[in-house]
């Protein structure tokens, strides 16, 4: 019988460029050349559902990796230089950011100190929204590491706040690492010569993410926080801009048509007014007003007007307003953690940052409070002038009208004349910025992303409170009054929040990234240049394990120089280093028969490597005198099989020369496959990805299009169906026993009955 169980086989129509197991799931996502993120569970390989590229995201994936509960899935991409949170249950993106450059490769860790647990405790608990916690996900801190193609390093705590910004290694980032108790972050390099590609191996200690966790996990779940309600004001202002209608422009635009038409010397605002104080139209604007905007358009308009602007209203009130509100408080945390300068100032929490976001934010929810003010004024207006209009517009008609609609006050006259006063004059320097006259219309420019300015910003001529702060000096520069910004539009004020809380979230990042330092820097080997042409799934010849709380591998593959051997170097994460007993070199051979006179060995090469728990890898191997046709194996490899003899001779390590060039003197160990194996039939396998709490794999053809999924412990899963089987036999019996015995007291009980009623 072969070893591990074959479940599921797939031909694919795309080729597959990226493959990773969910850490808790039987769930596998696949990347293909198209761009295309595909979600497949283990039975039968059965997609769950596929995300298509899109150009605000982008199609160029250039790695993948699961957060550790398994419930988000994060990809890079090259050509828009995003990263991108996806949610498992269904194809839609939580969070996306850009990075400054592309990113080559990530690994998403957790912090597995127990300490943590209690440290993060009470501030998970304080948190009560769902889209925080999905983002969020468990008590522990958890960290996307992002290394890029120039040697950038990127940490990003939960994925979505930058930590820390790296630039300690030099080279396209192929490998990385960073240690589960945050004290030690490893890399591989592959910096291109002239020659051959350089391969070389960096250490950096990460001590002080390690001796400040629960206050770098408090500050990264607060800007997490603050992150994601940055989100959430730009979405509100999104869905307030599609509320408005590009109808209510009509009104601005006809009226800048009739000024250029009429031959009258009068102005808009007489020709209305006329109409207002003696009833009569000229027939220039009897044409406009009957023509052009028609009592039907009238009404339409009239009821747009109403119907967005009470959407706007109840958006700023219901989302932007609370959204900043919510923002103001937790920022003013922050401010009170970076007063506790002992634990946050060695982590570049400043409190005059924190404080000069606090004024731009207060200075955003006066602008969003002054948008109310103006759509409140704006609805009063117009239906006043709307309904006066329509009256005007049915008599020119000879309609007949209403006797509840012709009832017109004194103060409703005077209404509508200061109306027409300060919105029909016409602006000729408003012509020559926006091609029309009038802006009646006031609202849409607090919504437009386009200037800077308000076309008409609001008239504080008279308001009491705006003249007592310009002429008291000790008022206007009061820390505790925010600035108003009259002529300012409401993007303007985002702009300026954003920059300002931008800056106060980029210092910490770069005062830790400043803390790191690099403890090692080793040339392993020249890549070669005849390596498979097609991109590599994962970070093999470069394969990290950091589940270790001891230690952790380095797996890679010097093909020029020993093309038979795979190079194992076992590292402490603790940063200690030795020069000996530190690396083994494994050759792989397959014995036929169990003599030594008369074995028959097949030696194979190691093609590609994943591990599957932390003391083992799964392997896919082929033979080096491999013959057309010839299968493939896929195999388990105890590591301490490459270190289980530590007397035998050991290897000093001359830093000054690269690995390759000492690698003859490398102990060597002879790993003999015997029972974790299984030949791959009619299948050129070259890559595999394990999930080892899952006990499963995938291996995938070197066409990059066949794939097969596998069960590796198949005897686990036999016994567990016999216990299964026994326990459901043992209640079978007990129940027949059960079943018996009642049986048994029904007869006894009968027969006492039979005995009394004979007796009776």
């Amino acid at each position: 019988m072969p070893s591990f169980r074959q479940v599921g086989e797939k031909q694919l129509p795309h080729e597959i460029i990226f493959m990773a197991w969910s850490p808790k799931r039987d769930l596998i996502a696949l990347v293909n050349k198209a761009g295309e993120i595909l979600l497949h569970r283990l039975a039968n390989i059965q997609r769950v559902w596929s995300l298509p590229p899109n150009e605000n995201t982008g199609k160029d994936v250039t790695s993948m990796a699961w957060r550790p509960d398994g419930k988000i899935l994060a990809f890079s991409l090259a050509d828009t230089k995003r990263v991108v949170l996806c949610d498992v249950e269904k194809p839609e993106t939580l969070h996306s950011f850009s990075v400054e450059t592309p990113v080559s490769c990530m690994h998403w860790m957790e912090v597995t100190e127990e300490n943590s647990f209690n440290a993060t405790a009470k501030i998970f608990s304080e948190e009560k929204s769902d889209e925080i916690l999905k983002l969020l996900g468990d008590v522990r801190l958890n960290a996307l590491v992002l290394g890029g193609n120039s040697g950038h390093i990127e940490i990003y705590a939960y994925g979505m706040y930058k930590i820390a910004t790296i630039t300690e290694v030099f080279g396209s980032c192929i490998g990385l690492c960073l240690s589960s108790d945050l004290k030690s972050l490893a890399v591989v390099t592959e910096l291109s010569t002239e020659s051959t590609p350089e391969i070389t191996y960096f250490q950096l200690d990460t001590s002080l993410l390690s001796e400040y966790l629960s206050e770098v996990t408090r500050m990264a779940r607060k800007f997490t926080h603050i992150s994601t309600l940055l989100q959430y004001l730009k979405l509100s202002l999104s869905c307030m801009c599609e509320a408005w209608e590009e109808i209510l422009l009509q009104m601005d635009s006809r009226l800048t048509k009739f000024v250029q038409e009429k031959n009258t010397t009068t102005s808009v605002q007489d020709e209305f007014m006329q109409l207002l104080i003696w009833g009569k139209a000229s027939p220039e604007l009897q044409a406009l007003l009957m023509n052009q905007l028609t009592v039907k358009g009238l009404k339409k308009l009239g009821q747009s007007i109403e119907s967005s602007y009470s959407s706007i209203q109840k958006l700023v009130i219901s989302h932007l307003q609370s959204g900043s509100e919510a923002l103001l408080y937790h920022l003013s945390e922050l401010k009170g953690m970076a007063l506790w300068k002992q634990k946050y100032e060695p982590l570049g929490l400043n409190a005059k940052a924190i404080e000069d976001a606090i004024t731009a934010v207060g200075s955003f929810i006066l602008k969003a409070n002054e948008l109310l003010q103006v759509i409140d004024s704006s609805m009063k207006n117009f239906k006043a002038f709307f309904r006066w209009l329509y009256v005007a517009m049915l008599r020119m008609s000879e309609d007949h009208v209403l006797p509840e609609l012709n009832k017109m006050t004194q103060k409703d006259i005077t209404f509508v004349a200061d109306f027409l006063t300060e919105h029909f004059n016409e602006a000729p320097e408003l012509y020559n910025q926006k091609g029309k006259y009038f802006n009646v219309e006031r609202v849409g420019q607090y919504l437009k992303d386009e200037d800077e300015i308000l076309m008409s910003p609001p008239n504080t001529e008279g308001n009491q409170w705006f003249n007592f702060l310009q002429s008291s000096t000790h008022l206007k520069d009061s820390p505790l009054l925010f600035p108003y910004y009259p002529e300012k539009s409401l993007h303007f004020m985002k702009r300026q929040m954003e920059g300002m809380i931008d800056l106060c979230l980029e210092k910490p990042a770069d005062i830790i990234g400043q803390s790191v330092q690099q403890k090692r820097c080793l040339t392993l080997y020249h890549a070669s240049k005849s390596e498979e042409s097609c991109p590599r799934l994962i970070s093999l010849p470069f394969l990290w394990n950091d589940k270790s709380q001891n230690l952790h591998y380095v797996m890679f593959n010097m093909l020029d120089s020993s093309p038979s051997k795979v190079f194992i170097l076992r590292q402490p994460t603790d940063l200690s280093w030795s020069t000996n007993n530190g690396i083994r070199a494994v050759e792989f051979a397959n014995s036929n028969c169990s003599t030594i006179e008369n074995q028959e060995t097949s030696w194979y090469s190691c093609l590609d490597a994943h591990f599957y728990e932390d003391d083992i890898v799964t392997i896919v191997l082929k033979e080096n005198s491999e013959q057309e046709g010839k299968d493939r194996i896929l195999a388990q490899l105890p590591l301490s099989l490459a270190f289980c003899d530590e007397q035998e001779n050991q290897f000093s390590w001359d830093a000054s020369k690269s690995l390759e060039e000492q690698c003859r003197d490398i102990p060597t160990r002879t790993v003999y496959l015997e029972s974790q194996w299984r030949v791959l039939e009619n299948m050129k396998a070259h890559y595999v990805s394990v999930n080892g709490i899952r006990k499963v794999a995938c291996v995938l053809s070197s066409n990059l299009r066949h794939i097969r999924v596998f069960e590796m412990d198949e005897d686990d899963a036999e016994n567990e169906e016999e216990e299964e089987d026994e326990s459901q036999s043992q209640d079978v019996t007990a129940e027949d026993e059960e079943l018996n015995h009642s049986i048994a007291d029904v007869q006894t009980s009968s027969a006492d009955v039979t005995e009394e009623s004979l007796d009776s």
